[in-house]
């Protein structure tokens, strides 16, 4: 393999990744930068193949000891062009895990090129056309969002929409820290806090639990 593309990647080299991955990661690279010319799979200011590698693919790469093994499925929360949902199933393909990544995506546009890529890739995807906050009683392992919606807003639909799961793993971006602190006011968060390997501002979470905070909160006259 070129040692430019190892060495594009070797921010991955404490975690499980094969580089057999790393070429499946080049090929969705290359369908992300063709897609994005019909329509905007990322954002354009992040199309460079160098910025993919490192703001996208790296930064939803590094969540995979994260990710509970032992369960059949894990879900991506309004997945878009695949990011971390795709780059997830890509590293399972790889460590020969027959987990399903369920990717949900109301837009029918990436819907479609979500499917393209785990065709073309032969991942264990399950592509859902679907709003998800519509849905209820939905039981997984591992719940993530990246760039979906605030966090508040994603507490509350899996507090309301999950039945039963494991985990769920935050990215968390500059104004992560004050989201996080005003989102312990309303909720008890059982968690694990880790920097991020893209950005010295970044960083994840893994929430274990979650449960309302009843504590009554009293302002001062």
């Amino acid at each position: 393999m070129d040692q430019e593309i190892l060495k594009s990647y070797s921010r991955l080299n404490g975690l499980n990744v094969s580089r057999e991955t790393f070429l499946d990661f080049e090929n969705y690279i290359s369908m992300i930068i063709e897609k994005n010319k019909k329509i905007n799979i990322i954002s354009q200011n992040s199309s460079s193949k160098k910025t993919i590698i490192e703001r996208h693919i790296i930064d939803s790469a590094q969540i995979i000891d994260f990710v509970d093994f032992n369960s059949n499925t894990t879900i991506d929360l309004g997945s878009g062009g695949g990011l971390p949902g795709i780059v997830v199933a890509i590293i399972l393909k790889n460590m020969k895990n027959n987990m399903d990544v369920h990717l949900y995506e109301k837009s029918y546009h990436k819907s479609h090129f979500l499917e393209e890529v785990s065709k073309k890739l032969n991942l264990n995807t399950k592509v859902f056309q679907k709003n998800i906050f519509e849905i209820k009683n939905l039981e997984t392992g591992t719940i993530m969002s990246r760039a979906f919606k605030p966090m508040p807003v994603v507490l509350d639909l899996v507090y309301e929409n999950f039945s039963k799961y494991k985990n769920l793993i935050f990215f968390m971006g500059k104004s992560g820290k004050k989201i996080f602190e005003e989102s312990k006011n309303d909720w008890d968060l059982e968690y694990i806090e880790r920097k991020s390997l893209t950005n010295e501002d970044s960083f994840l979470l893994n929430i274990k639990k979650i449960s309302k905070n009843n504590k009554k909160r009293y302002k001062k006259n």
